[in-house]
């Protein structure tokens, strides 16, 4: 048990990122901390404007770039492994994922959202965190992808020197519309915002369909206005 005077970011650095590498996730390609998903949101109070505070995940567990799996929030010592939960969950479910763990350096507890287990929460030790084979088996079990269909999902994303990569919601759509197409919907419509990225986003999913070599069974994606 960690003793209680350590910090939220020793809690991190001593017991939960050592936990994390141990259960062999890659600390260089599956293992984004301090994770931001959005600057906040923006107020507005006659003529004065202001940002209300920003959401970032202590930790987001991919696959590899552009497949997120878990989402895991800490906090010190001195609160109870699942009092970082809520906000886990929150987290979660922006990014599309079903998987939630939250821990104070003693254990995790853990939240599988994906209804296959005999409890949606468990506590777990320390060196019980799963590994990426099982997450990932998990999660196509989940979304019902095998074979194939899971190669497909996991292509890479485009990259340039720019570094660009996409927001999160700009992820969950073009993972949610390549995973429609993998399992056979030929006519999509994504519906953004203006000013989010459609053309990005669309470009994104087209990149990837093509890398994959699908070359048929896509008819047609829209983009609308929301």
């Amino acid at each position: 048990m960690p003793p209680d005077h350590l910090s939220e970011r020793d809690v991190c650095t001593k017991f939960i990122t050592p936990a994390i590498e141990r259960a062999g996730w890659d600390v260089l390609t599956q293992i984004r901390e301090e994770v931001r998903l959005t600057d906040g949101e923006v107020l507005v109070r006659g003529r004065l404007v202001a940002r209300g505070k920003s959401k970032r995940a202590d930790y987001v567990l991919y696959l590899k770039a552009g497949v997120p799996l878990a989402v895991i929030e800490a906090k010190d010592a001195a609160h109870s492994v699942g009092a970082g939960m809520q906000q886990a969950l929150e987290y979660a479910a922006m990014l599309g994922v079903p998987f939630a763990f939250s821990s104070n350096g003693s254990g995790f507890l853990f939240h599988d959202g994906t209804g296959a287990s005999s409890k949606v929460e468990s506590m777990l030790k320390l060196d019980e965190l799963p590994k990426p084979d099982d997450l990932w088996r998990r999660y196509c079990d989940w979304k019902k992808l095998s074979g194939e269909a899971a190669r497909i999902v996991t292509q890479h994303y485009y990259t340039d020197a720019s570094g660009k990569s996409p927001r999160y919601y700009q992820s969950q759509a073009i993972n949610g519309v390549v995973e429609a197409v993998v399992k056979g919907q030929n006519r999509i419509l994504l519906v953004m915002a203006t000013g989010t990225g459609k053309t990005y986003t669309a470009f994104q999913i087209i990149w990837r369909l093509w890398k994959a070599s699908v070359r048929s069974g896509f008819c047609s994606l829209r983009t609308a206005i929301s």
